[in-house]
């Protein structure tokens, strides 16, 4: 886990919450080789674990976007969506804690996979729009199932800081997703 690009950025982009959601790394990555000099913060893999062994959830078996300290986390069973045994008990959600605690993003995107759908928690709407029509996905506000522990609920409802989160088409052509994610990019690049 590192942070690349520009730490004085208001924009926070998160990639790889989950191993096998790969498509965020990827971008992200190739998006630095083009344009070192970003204005936005990136955590190109938040899940470097998951993604070495392509499995959801990271070395301890925990999904980290169910183990963030929400209102709603609860002790679940020890799935492929377990929030841990307490909420922030990995590693990597206190990475993300303290990375937003000393950076103050005000606009925070995460790439997910597989649903193609723009997702946002907060105040997000109008960004939200903005980046469905680049994606040509629908928004929605709700992912449509419980997510307790998550890190929209954390981020955009309990901290105020709006949250998107963009679920990308895991069946589509790489370079395809890249060249609109990049767009995406440049969007957030010119607020």
């Amino acid at each position: 886990m590192n942070i690349v690009g520009n730490k004085l950025s208001k924009i926070l982009v998160i990639g790889c919450f989950h191993g096998d959601e790969p498509q965020g790394l990827y971008i992200i990555n190739e998006y630095l080789k083009i344009k070192p000099k970003t204005k936005l913060m990136f955590i190109p893999c938040l899940n470097e674990h998951g993604v070495k062994n392509n499995v959801r959830t990271n070395e301890n078996g925990v999904d980290l976007n169910r183990n963030f300290p929400t209102e709603n986390w609860e002790l679940s069973e020890r799935n492929e969506f377990f929030g841990g045994n307490s909420p922030a008990s990995e590693k990597q959600t206190r990475f993300v804690i303290e990375t937003i605690e000393k950076y103050h993003p005000e606009l925070i995107l995460t790439l997910h996979a597989p649903y193609m759908v723009v997702n946002y928690d907060g105040d997000a709407r109008d960004i939200s729009e903005k980046i469905s029509e680049i994606m040509n996905y629908p928004v929605q506000e709700s992912i449509g199932y419980p997510t307790p522990g998550s890190f929209g609920t954390w981020a955009g409802i309990e901290k105020g800081i709006p949250t998107v989160t963009l679920e990308l088409d895991e069946k589509a052509d790489i370079n395809e997703l890249k060249t609109q994610v990049f767009k995406v990019f440049k969007l957030l690049e010119d607020i």
